[in-house]
Protein backbone atom coordinates (compact mmCIF):
# COMPACT_ATOMS: atom_id res chain seq x y z
CA UNK A 1 0.00 0.00 0.00
CA UNK A 2 1.41 3.52 -1.34
CA UNK A 3 2.29 5.36 2.30
CA UNK A 4 0.51 8.28 1.24
CA UNK A 5 -2.66 6.53 0.45
CA UNK A 6 -5.11 7.39 3.34
CA UNK A 7 -8.79 6.12 3.93
CA UNK A 8 -10.24 8.95 5.91
CA UNK A 9 -9.72 12.75 5.72
CA UNK A 10 -10.13 15.08 8.81
CA UNK A 11 -11.10 18.60 7.35
CA UNK A 12 -10.02 21.23 10.89
CA UNK A 13 -8.19 20.46 14.15
CA UNK A 14 -10.90 21.92 16.45
CA UNK A 15 -12.26 20.11 18.70
CA UNK A 16 -14.94 17.95 16.93
CA UNK A 17 -11.88 17.68 14.25
CA UNK A 18 -9.23 15.76 16.88
CA UNK A 19 -11.40 14.11 18.13
CA UNK A 20 -12.60 12.42 15.50
CA UNK A 21 -9.24 11.77 14.01
CA UNK A 22 -8.48 10.11 17.64
CA UNK A 23 -11.28 7.76 17.05
CA UNK A 24 -10.44 6.40 13.93
CA UNK A 25 -6.94 6.05 14.81
CA UNK A 26 -7.80 3.98 17.67
CA UNK A 27 -10.27 1.78 15.20
CA UNK A 28 -6.97 1.27 12.72
CA UNK A 29 -7.73 3.46 10.19
CA UNK A 30 -4.80 5.82 7.99
CA UNK A 31 -6.15 9.26 8.91
CA UNK A 32 -4.78 12.70 7.54
CA UNK A 33 -6.02 15.96 9.06
CA UNK A 34 -5.81 19.00 7.30
CA UNK A 35 -5.31 22.36 8.62
CA UNK A 36 -5.04 25.76 7.35
CA UNK A 37 -3.94 27.17 10.54
CA UNK A 38 -0.83 26.78 12.01
CA UNK A 39 -0.74 28.48 15.08
CA UNK A 40 0.20 27.19 18.46
CA UNK A 41 -2.91 25.30 19.86
CA UNK A 42 -2.80 23.30 16.45
CA UNK A 43 0.73 22.49 16.86
CA UNK A 44 -0.20 20.99 20.00
CA UNK A 45 -2.81 18.88 18.83
CA UNK A 46 -0.81 17.94 16.08
CA UNK A 47 1.84 16.39 18.44
CA UNK A 48 -0.52 14.84 20.31
CA UNK A 49 -1.78 13.44 17.17
CA UNK A 50 1.46 12.04 16.41
CA UNK A 51 1.32 9.78 19.08
CA UNK A 52 -1.80 7.83 17.50
CA UNK A 53 0.01 7.61 14.16
CA UNK A 54 -2.06 10.77 12.40
CA UNK A 55 -0.41 13.19 10.08
CA UNK A 56 -1.34 16.56 10.32
CA UNK A 57 -0.78 18.47 7.27
CA UNK A 58 -0.72 22.39 7.40
CA UNK A 59 -1.59 24.77 4.69
CA UNK A 60 -4.46 25.23 2.36
CA UNK A 61 -5.75 21.83 2.32
CA UNK A 62 -6.08 19.90 -0.88
CA UNK A 63 -7.79 16.37 -1.26
CA UNK A 64 -5.23 13.85 -0.58
CA UNK A 65 -4.68 10.58 -3.66
CA UNK A 66 -7.05 7.68 -2.44
CA UNK A 67 -9.24 9.20 0.11
CA UNK A 68 -12.29 7.02 0.89
CA UNK A 69 -14.12 9.47 2.78
CA UNK A 70 -14.01 13.07 4.60
CA UNK A 71 -15.13 14.28 7.74
CA UNK A 72 -15.29 17.50 7.92
CA UNK A 73 -15.65 19.89 10.79
CA UNK A 74 -19.18 21.74 11.47
CA UNK A 75 -17.73 25.16 10.36
CA UNK A 76 -16.52 24.42 7.10
CA UNK A 77 -19.09 25.80 4.07
CA UNK A 78 -20.36 23.01 2.16
CA UNK A 79 -18.64 25.53 -0.83
CA UNK A 80 -15.23 24.75 0.67
CA UNK A 81 -12.80 23.99 -2.35
CA UNK A 82 -11.93 20.84 -0.50
CA UNK A 83 -15.39 19.92 0.37
CA UNK A 84 -16.22 20.67 -3.53
CA UNK A 85 -13.29 18.51 -4.74
CA UNK A 86 -14.75 15.81 -2.86
CA UNK A 87 -17.79 15.72 -4.17
CA UNK A 88 -16.56 15.73 -7.78
CA UNK A 89 -14.06 13.03 -7.48
CA UNK A 90 -17.22 10.89 -5.32
CA UNK A 91 -15.82 10.69 -2.09
CA UNK A 92 -18.60 10.84 1.01
CA UNK A 93 -18.66 13.88 3.60
CA UNK A 94 -19.95 13.60 6.72
CA UNK A 95 -19.57 15.54 9.86
CA UNK A 96 -18.23 14.24 13.15
CA UNK A 97 -22.09 13.22 14.18
CA UNK A 98 -22.60 10.88 11.74
CA UNK A 99 -19.20 9.61 12.13
CA UNK A 100 -20.51 8.85 16.23
CA UNK A 101 -23.39 7.21 14.67
CA UNK A 102 -21.63 4.85 12.50
CA UNK A 103 -19.30 4.00 14.72
CA UNK A 104 -21.10 3.00 17.77
CA UNK A 105 -21.23 -0.22 19.33
CA UNK A 106 -23.84 -2.78 19.21
CA UNK A 107 -26.15 -2.38 22.53
CA UNK A 108 -24.78 1.60 22.77
CA UNK A 109 -26.40 3.82 24.49
CA UNK A 110 -29.76 5.91 22.37
CA UNK A 111 -29.68 9.21 21.39
CA UNK A 112 -32.50 12.25 22.09
CA UNK A 113 -31.64 14.63 20.16
CA UNK A 114 -32.67 18.38 19.70
CA UNK A 115 -32.23 21.49 17.91
CA UNK A 116 -33.37 24.97 17.19
CA UNK A 117 -32.31 28.31 16.79
CA UNK A 118 -32.06 29.24 20.06
CA UNK A 119 -32.53 27.52 23.72
CA UNK A 120 -30.43 24.33 22.82
CA UNK A 121 -27.79 24.44 25.19
CA UNK A 122 -30.07 25.29 27.99
CA UNK A 123 -33.11 22.83 26.74
CA UNK A 124 -30.16 19.92 26.67
CA UNK A 125 -29.01 20.31 29.89
CA UNK A 126 -32.23 20.04 31.28
CA UNK A 127 -32.82 17.09 29.58
CA UNK A 128 -29.53 15.38 31.02
CA UNK A 129 -30.57 16.43 34.47
CA UNK A 130 -34.59 14.71 34.05
CA UNK A 131 -32.44 11.64 32.81
CA UNK A 132 -29.65 11.78 36.03
CA UNK A 133 -32.61 12.91 38.26
CA UNK A 134 -34.44 9.20 37.13
CA UNK A 135 -31.56 7.41 37.65
CA UNK A 136 -29.60 6.70 34.07
CA UNK A 137 -25.74 7.65 33.49
CA UNK A 138 -26.03 10.26 31.07
CA UNK A 139 -24.51 12.98 29.10
CA UNK A 140 -25.44 16.16 27.38
CA UNK A 141 -22.72 16.00 24.21
CA UNK A 142 -22.70 17.20 20.55
CA UNK A 143 -22.77 21.19 20.14
CA UNK A 144 -22.50 21.29 23.64
CA UNK A 145 -19.23 19.40 25.88
CA UNK A 146 -18.10 16.04 25.07
CA UNK A 147 -17.56 15.47 21.64
CA UNK A 148 -20.28 12.77 20.50
CA UNK A 149 -17.82 11.26 19.13
CA UNK A 150 -15.92 10.13 22.39
CA UNK A 151 -18.75 9.89 24.01
CA UNK A 152 -20.16 6.59 22.04
CA UNK A 153 -17.24 4.80 22.91
CA UNK A 154 -18.50 4.95 26.73
CA UNK A 155 -21.00 2.98 28.62
CA UNK A 156 -23.95 6.17 28.85
CA UNK A 157 -27.07 4.59 29.17
CA UNK A 158 -28.85 7.41 27.16
CA UNK A 159 -27.30 10.60 25.77
CA UNK A 160 -28.51 14.30 25.12
CA UNK A 161 -27.55 15.20 22.20
CA UNK A 162 -27.35 19.13 21.03
CA UNK A 163 -27.09 19.34 17.26
CA UNK A 164 -26.42 22.48 15.29
CA UNK A 165 -28.12 23.13 11.39
CA UNK A 166 -23.66 22.66 10.51
CA UNK A 167 -23.99 19.52 12.25
CA UNK A 168 -27.24 18.18 10.72
CA UNK A 169 -26.52 19.33 7.05
CA UNK A 170 -23.40 16.27 7.19
CA UNK A 171 -25.40 14.36 8.86
CA UNK A 172 -27.46 11.79 6.84
CA UNK A 173 -28.28 8.45 8.78
CA UNK A 174 -28.83 8.97 12.48
CA UNK A 175 -31.75 7.39 14.15
CA UNK A 176 -32.49 9.42 17.94
CA UNK A 177 -35.04 7.32 19.97
CA UNK A 178 -36.77 11.13 19.92
CA UNK A 179 -36.18 14.72 18.43
CA UNK A 180 -37.07 17.74 18.59
CA UNK A 181 -37.15 21.03 16.89
CA UNK A 182 -37.47 23.99 19.70
CA UNK A 183 -38.01 26.69 17.43
CA UNK A 184 -36.63 27.77 13.65
CA UNK A 185 -35.85 31.47 13.08
CA UNK A 186 -33.62 33.26 10.27
CA UNK A 187 -29.76 32.57 11.15
CA UNK A 188 -26.69 31.28 9.65
CA UNK A 189 -27.92 31.99 6.01
CA UNK A 190 -24.88 33.19 4.56
CA UNK A 191 -23.33 29.41 5.80
CA UNK A 192 -27.10 27.88 4.33
CA UNK A 193 -27.41 29.97 1.02
CA UNK A 194 -31.17 30.80 2.21
CA UNK A 195 -33.83 30.35 5.17
CA UNK A 196 -34.91 27.45 3.42
CA UNK A 197 -31.75 25.48 3.36
CA UNK A 198 -31.08 26.54 6.74
CA UNK A 199 -34.45 24.68 7.65
CA UNK A 200 -34.33 21.40 5.67
CA UNK A 201 -30.75 21.29 7.52
CA UNK A 202 -33.10 21.63 11.13
CA UNK A 203 -35.10 18.85 9.42
CA UNK A 204 -32.63 16.54 8.98
CA UNK A 205 -32.92 16.03 12.66
CA UNK A 206 -36.66 14.34 12.32
CA UNK A 207 -35.86 12.20 9.19
CA UNK A 208 -35.28 8.63 10.61
CA UNK A 209 -36.62 9.61 14.19
CA UNK A 210 -38.94 7.50 16.46
CA UNK A 211 -40.52 10.28 18.13
CA UNK A 212 -41.06 13.71 16.50
CA UNK A 213 -41.32 16.39 19.10
CA UNK A 214 -42.32 19.89 17.75
CA UNK A 215 -43.03 23.59 19.16
CA UNK A 216 -46.82 23.76 18.69
CA UNK A 217 -45.94 27.69 18.76
CA UNK A 218 -43.47 28.01 16.36
CA UNK A 219 -44.45 28.02 12.63
CA UNK A 220 -41.27 26.55 11.15
CA UNK A 221 -41.30 23.67 13.69
CA UNK A 222 -44.72 22.49 13.32
CA UNK A 223 -44.31 22.61 9.48
CA UNK A 224 -41.10 20.53 9.34
CA UNK A 225 -42.88 17.68 11.95
CA UNK A 226 -45.94 17.63 9.55
CA UNK A 227 -44.82 14.20 7.06
CA UNK A 228 -44.60 12.53 10.68
CA UNK A 229 -46.80 10.40 11.79
CA UNK A 230 -45.36 9.60 15.25
CA UNK A 231 -45.86 13.12 16.45
CA UNK A 232 -45.74 14.97 20.04
CA UNK A 233 -45.84 18.75 20.37
CA UNK A 234 -45.23 21.60 23.14
CA UNK A 235 -47.03 24.78 23.75
CA UNK A 236 -47.00 27.39 26.40
CA UNK A 237 -50.60 27.01 26.11
CA UNK A 238 -53.47 24.88 27.47
CA UNK A 239 -52.15 21.06 25.81
CA UNK A 240 -54.05 19.50 23.45
CA UNK A 241 -53.91 15.53 23.53
CA UNK A 242 -51.09 14.15 22.09
CA UNK A 243 -49.08 17.99 23.60
CA UNK A 244 -47.56 19.13 26.53
CA UNK A 245 -48.19 22.58 28.03
CA UNK A 246 -49.08 24.66 30.43
CA UNK A 247 -52.36 25.00 32.41
CA UNK A 248 -52.23 27.58 35.39
CA UNK A 249 -48.98 27.31 37.03
CA UNK A 250 -48.34 23.94 36.42
CA UNK A 251 -46.18 22.11 32.84
CA UNK A 252 -48.73 19.04 32.12
CA UNK A 253 -48.08 16.18 29.91
CA UNK A 254 -51.05 14.86 27.94
CA UNK A 255 -48.97 12.71 24.88
CA UNK A 256 -47.44 10.17 27.30
CA UNK A 257 -50.15 9.55 29.74
CA UNK A 258 -52.31 6.15 29.48
CA UNK A 259 -55.50 8.24 28.09
CA UNK A 260 -54.16 11.58 26.56
CA UNK A 261 -58.07 12.54 25.54
CA UNK A 262 -59.16 12.29 29.40
CA UNK A 263 -56.63 12.86 31.48
CA UNK A 264 -53.28 14.96 32.32
CA UNK A 265 -50.30 14.00 34.58
CA UNK A 266 -48.70 16.80 36.33
CA UNK A 267 -45.14 17.52 35.40
CA UNK A 268 -43.75 20.30 38.14
CA UNK A 269 -44.76 23.87 38.58
CA UNK A 270 -44.02 27.06 36.45
CA UNK A 271 -41.77 27.96 39.81
CA UNK A 272 -39.41 24.57 38.86
CA UNK A 273 -38.13 26.58 35.78
CA UNK A 274 -34.72 28.76 36.50
CA UNK A 275 -34.16 31.49 35.23
CA UNK A 276 -38.00 31.71 34.56
CA UNK A 277 -39.31 33.06 30.90
CA UNK A 278 -42.00 32.06 28.82
CA UNK A 279 -38.91 30.99 26.00
CA UNK A 280 -37.23 28.70 28.81
CA UNK A 281 -40.72 27.40 29.94
CA UNK A 282 -40.57 26.11 25.89
CA UNK A 283 -37.14 24.73 26.71
CA UNK A 284 -38.17 22.93 29.98
CA UNK A 285 -41.53 21.26 27.76
CA UNK A 286 -39.52 20.55 24.85
CA UNK A 287 -36.56 18.57 27.27
CA UNK A 288 -39.92 16.98 29.50
CA UNK A 289 -40.98 15.39 26.11
CA UNK A 290 -37.67 14.13 25.16
CA UNK A 291 -37.60 12.56 28.63
CA UNK A 292 -41.36 11.20 28.78
CA UNK A 293 -40.50 9.65 25.26
CA UNK A 294 -37.48 7.51 27.06
CA UNK A 295 -39.30 6.94 29.60
CA UNK A 296 -38.53 9.13 32.51
CA UNK A 297 -41.60 9.61 35.28
CA UNK A 298 -43.01 12.65 35.69
CA UNK A 299 -41.41 12.74 39.49
CA UNK A 300 -38.10 12.76 37.92
CA UNK A 301 -38.93 15.57 35.57
CA UNK A 302 -39.32 17.94 38.26
CA UNK A 303 -36.24 16.76 40.28
CA UNK A 304 -34.35 17.36 36.93
CA UNK A 305 -35.57 20.72 36.23
CA UNK A 306 -35.22 21.64 40.45
CA UNK A 307 -31.43 20.50 40.25
CA UNK A 308 -30.71 22.14 36.85
CA UNK A 309 -27.85 24.78 37.04
CA UNK A 310 -28.66 27.22 34.04
CA UNK A 311 -25.34 28.41 31.87
CA UNK A 312 -23.98 31.75 32.60
CA UNK A 313 -24.95 34.63 30.10
CA UNK A 314 -28.95 33.02 29.66
CA UNK A 315 -31.29 35.84 31.57
CA UNK A 316 -28.95 35.98 34.67
CA UNK A 317 -29.72 38.63 37.34
CA UNK A 318 -26.56 40.47 37.84
CA UNK A 319 -27.60 43.48 40.70
CA UNK A 320 -30.63 45.21 41.55
CA UNK A 321 -29.36 49.06 41.46
CA UNK A 322 -31.51 51.81 43.26
CA UNK A 323 -34.53 49.38 42.53
CA UNK A 324 -33.78 48.90 38.52
CA UNK A 325 -32.94 44.88 37.69
CA UNK A 326 -29.73 44.20 35.78
CA UNK A 327 -29.90 41.52 33.21
CA UNK A 328 -27.32 39.93 31.40
CA UNK A 329 -28.55 37.60 28.26
CA UNK A 330 -25.56 38.14 26.43
CA UNK A 331 -25.81 35.26 24.65
CA UNK A 332 -29.01 36.25 22.62
CA UNK A 333 -26.81 36.75 19.79
CA UNK A 334 -29.55 37.26 17.16
CA UNK A 335 -32.87 38.91 16.39
CA UNK A 336 -35.30 35.58 17.86
CA UNK A 337 -33.11 34.94 20.84
CA UNK A 338 -32.72 38.84 21.83
CA UNK A 339 -37.50 39.03 20.92
CA UNK A 340 -37.41 36.11 23.63
CA UNK A 341 -35.51 37.93 26.28
CA UNK A 342 -37.57 41.03 25.72
CA UNK A 343 -40.71 39.33 25.95
CA UNK A 344 -39.84 38.33 29.70
CA UNK A 345 -39.75 42.01 31.19
CA UNK A 346 -42.98 44.30 31.26
CA UNK A 347 -40.65 47.54 31.48
CA UNK A 348 -36.79 47.44 29.51
CA UNK A 349 -33.83 49.66 28.95
CA UNK A 350 -32.30 47.61 26.09
CA UNK A 351 -28.50 47.26 25.74
CA UNK A 352 -28.32 46.14 21.94
CA UNK A 353 -25.80 45.75 18.87
CA UNK A 354 -22.77 43.91 18.01
CA UNK A 355 -22.29 41.62 14.13
CA UNK A 356 -25.90 41.23 12.71
CA UNK A 357 -24.57 39.26 10.12
CA UNK A 358 -27.42 40.20 8.06
CA UNK A 359 -29.86 39.70 10.22
CA UNK A 360 -33.32 41.81 9.95
CA UNK A 361 -34.24 43.70 12.92
CA UNK A 362 -37.04 45.03 12.48
CA UNK A 363 -39.77 42.65 13.61
CA UNK A 364 -38.06 42.38 16.49
CA UNK A 365 -38.20 46.37 17.07
CA UNK A 366 -41.76 46.38 16.49
CA UNK A 367 -42.85 43.69 18.44
CA UNK A 368 -40.54 45.00 21.41
CA UNK A 369 -41.42 49.11 21.44
CA UNK A 370 -44.23 49.13 23.73
CA UNK A 371 -42.13 47.55 26.84
CA UNK A 372 -39.18 49.61 25.75
CA UNK A 373 -38.31 52.51 27.83
CA UNK A 374 -35.12 53.54 26.61
CA UNK A 375 -32.66 52.10 24.74
CA UNK A 376 -28.51 51.92 24.59
CA UNK A 377 -26.72 50.53 21.42
CA UNK A 378 -22.83 49.79 20.68
CA UNK A 379 -21.01 47.86 18.28
CA UNK A 380 -20.43 47.43 14.59
CA UNK A 381 -24.17 47.38 13.62
CA UNK A 382 -25.95 49.72 16.19
CA UNK A 383 -27.30 52.15 13.30
CA UNK A 384 -28.60 49.45 12.01
CA UNK A 385 -30.84 49.22 15.39
CA UNK A 386 -31.03 52.77 15.62
CA UNK A 387 -32.78 53.33 12.28
CA UNK A 388 -35.26 50.22 13.24
CA UNK A 389 -35.91 51.86 16.21
CA UNK A 390 -36.92 55.49 14.80
CA UNK A 391 -39.38 53.32 12.21
CA UNK A 392 -40.77 51.90 14.90
CA UNK A 393 -40.51 53.22 18.44
CA UNK A 394 -39.95 56.98 17.58
CA UNK A 395 -40.49 58.11 21.12
CA UNK A 396 -38.19 55.88 22.95
CA UNK A 397 -35.27 57.44 24.17
CA UNK A 398 -32.23 55.98 22.11
CA UNK A 399 -28.46 56.95 22.94
CA UNK A 400 -25.49 55.50 20.66
CA UNK A 401 -22.44 54.79 22.71
CA UNK A 402 -19.50 55.01 19.91
CA UNK A 403 -16.24 53.29 19.57
CA UNK A 404 -15.13 49.86 19.38
CA UNK A 405 -12.93 49.31 22.94
CA UNK A 406 -13.99 46.83 25.18
CA UNK A 407 -14.39 49.76 27.27
CA UNK A 408 -17.11 50.83 26.02
CA UNK A 409 -19.36 48.64 28.30
CA UNK A 410 -18.58 50.92 31.70
CA UNK A 411 -20.25 54.03 29.49
CA UNK A 412 -23.11 51.92 28.27
CA UNK A 413 -24.04 50.97 31.55
CA UNK A 414 -24.29 54.56 32.96
CA UNK A 415 -26.31 55.54 29.73
CA UNK A 416 -28.86 52.77 30.88
CA UNK A 417 -28.94 53.79 34.37
CA UNK A 418 -29.44 57.32 33.24
CA UNK A 419 -32.42 56.30 31.27
CA UNK A 420 -33.87 53.73 33.58
CA UNK A 421 -36.67 54.27 36.60
CA UNK A 422 -37.33 51.96 39.44
CA UNK A 423 -38.88 48.67 38.65
CA UNK A 424 -37.57 49.10 35.34
CA UNK A 425 -34.70 46.12 33.88
CA UNK A 426 -31.76 47.06 32.07
CA UNK A 427 -31.37 44.13 29.41
CA UNK A 428 -28.12 43.44 27.93
CA UNK A 429 -29.78 41.02 24.87
CA UNK A 430 -27.75 42.41 21.77
CA UNK A 431 -29.44 40.50 19.17
CA UNK A 432 -25.85 40.51 17.68
CA UNK A 433 -22.87 38.41 17.81
CA UNK A 434 -19.78 39.54 20.07
CA UNK A 435 -16.63 39.45 18.22
CA UNK A 436 -16.41 42.68 16.72
CA UNK A 437 -16.04 44.49 19.91
CA UNK A 438 -15.42 40.99 22.59
CA UNK A 439 -13.65 37.36 21.79
CA UNK A 440 -16.93 36.04 23.03
CA UNK A 441 -20.60 36.54 24.20
CA UNK A 442 -19.12 35.23 27.64
CA UNK A 443 -16.96 38.45 27.50
CA UNK A 444 -19.80 40.15 26.60
CA UNK A 445 -21.33 39.49 29.45
CA UNK A 446 -18.62 39.39 31.73
CA UNK A 447 -17.73 43.41 31.11
CA UNK A 448 -21.62 44.06 31.36
CA UNK A 449 -21.80 42.44 34.64
CA UNK A 450 -18.05 44.08 35.77
CA UNK A 451 -20.01 47.41 34.89
CA UNK A 452 -22.75 46.60 36.84
CA UNK A 453 -21.02 46.32 40.00
CA UNK A 454 -18.84 49.21 39.60
CA UNK A 455 -21.83 51.36 39.22
CA UNK A 456 -22.89 50.08 42.36
CA UNK A 457 -20.55 50.86 44.62
CA UNK A 458 -19.95 54.22 42.99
Amino acid sequence: MDAQAVSVVVAGLGISGAAAARALARGGERVVVLEATEGERQRAAAAELARLGVEVRFGEPALPERAEIVVTSPGWRPGHPLLTAAARAGVEVIGEVELAWRLRGEGSAPWLALTGTNGKTTAVRMLASMLSAAGRKALAVGNVGVPIVEAVAEPYDVLAVELSSFQLHWSSSIEPLAAAVLNVAPDHIDWHGSMEEYAAAKARIFANAGVVVYNADDEWSTRLAEPYGSRVGFTLGVPRPGQLGVVEDLLVDRAFTPDPVASAEELCGLADVRPFAPHNVANALAAAALARAYGVPPEAVRRGLAEFVPDPHRIAHVATVGEVDYVDDSKATNPHAAAASLAAYPSVVWIAGGQLKGADVDDLVRRAAPRLRGAVLLGTDRETIRRALARHAANVPVVDVPGQDTGVMDRVVAEAARLASPGDTVLLAPAGASLDMFASYGARGDAFARAVHRLAES
